[in-house]
């Protein structure tokens, strides 16, 4: 596993969570229809491309959603229908034939690509937990995912060698334009790295954590590159965040550390060193206090799990 620390904090993130998108099926629908989804192992994703459809998800306001919009969820249940009032039918039941294309109801007014990205079963919850249950982008943020979702749409109705694979990173691209959509907004009410990156004060203190993760960063440092006082900063980036920035610093310096345990067979001494760490007794306090097990121990179990 290698991460280029290129001050972009988002390719970094996804490199660390291992996120592979993978294209799922196209789903349609007509009539009074209703689909009930249980909350997703995984990141869901869908692509509405035609028609539109009732978005309705626990303490969420219902959203009508339109051909162009696109839709992100992860670990909330939510319903996709017609008709408010029609009994929904379980996923389970729609989609359990794994066919490749599947409709429902009476017509095809309604059309979707699902997809999921999937993550590493350690680490996705970087990604999980800065996003909200549920993302909606609409048509008049996405930018060039129209242009991607075409080539989808090509390639899925193509069935040209090789379309599979095409089809997958096409999905891949799509859902991190959707990710910069929800960056651009710059209103996100969701604490997390993600809400950081947002923040144009905040931005360029959290790409530098990022792409100089082994420099020893002060709050002085970091605040100076926010253009705010040393206070002004440490306060927006906990409520921003969610962390004060030296808890950041050391929890990305782990999630880094820890992504190198479980891939690698690089000595602990190395990987301390690669860290700025000065002892190996230094850098295992530390992973210790953030990922709450010794590194040693932490190899050997994950070792150990990927051997079962």
């Amino acid at each position: 596993m290698i991460v280029q620390y290129n001050q972009d904090a988002l390719s970094d993130v996804l490199s660390v969570i291992d996120a592979q998108a993978l294209f799922t099926v196209r789903f349609a629908a007509g009539g009074n229809w209703s689909v009930a989804f249980p909350p997703p192992g995984y990141v869901k994703f869908n692509a509405i491309r035609q028609g539109g459809a009732w978005l309705l998800s626990d303490g969420e306001a219902p959203m009508w959603v339109k051909a162009g919009d696109c839709l992100v969820v992860s670990g909330r249940a939510f319903t996709l229908c017609g008709d408010p009032k029609a009994k929904p039918i379980p996923a389970s039941e729609v989609f359990a034939g794994g066919a490749l294309d599947v409709c429902v109801g009476d017509g095809r007014d309604f059309v979707l690509l699902g997809g999921s990205v999937s993550l590493d079963t350690v680490d996705g919850s970087l990604l999980t937990d800065a996003l909200p249950p549920v993302v909606v982008i609409e048509r008049e943020e996405t930018g060039p995912i129209t242009f991607l979702l075409e080539q989808l749409d090509l390639e899925w109705n193509g069935a040209a060698p090789g379309s599979r694979i095409a089809c997958n990173d096409l999905l891949r691209l799509v859902f991190i334009h959707v990710l910069r959509a929800y960056l651009a907004r710059q209103t996100s009410q969701h604490p997390g790295w993600l809400a950081g990156l947002a923040d144009a004060r905040l931005a360029p203190s959290m790409r530098a954590i990022h792409s100089q993760p082994a420099r020893r960063w002060t709050v002085d440092a970091l605040a100076e590159l926010a253009g705010l006082s040393r206070s002004a900063f440490a306060e927006r980036f906990r409520a921003t965040v969610g962390s004060s920035p030296i808890d950041y610093l050391a929890n990305w310096r782990m999630r880094l550390a820890a992504a190198r345990l479980r891939r690698g067979n690089e000595s602990l001494s190395r990987i301390a060193q690669s860290f700025g760490y000065s002892s190996d007794s230094a850098f295992a306090a530390t992973f210790r206090r953030v990922v709450g097990q010794s590194p040693a121990r932490y190899r050997s179990l994950h070792r150990d799990q990927a051997d079962a």
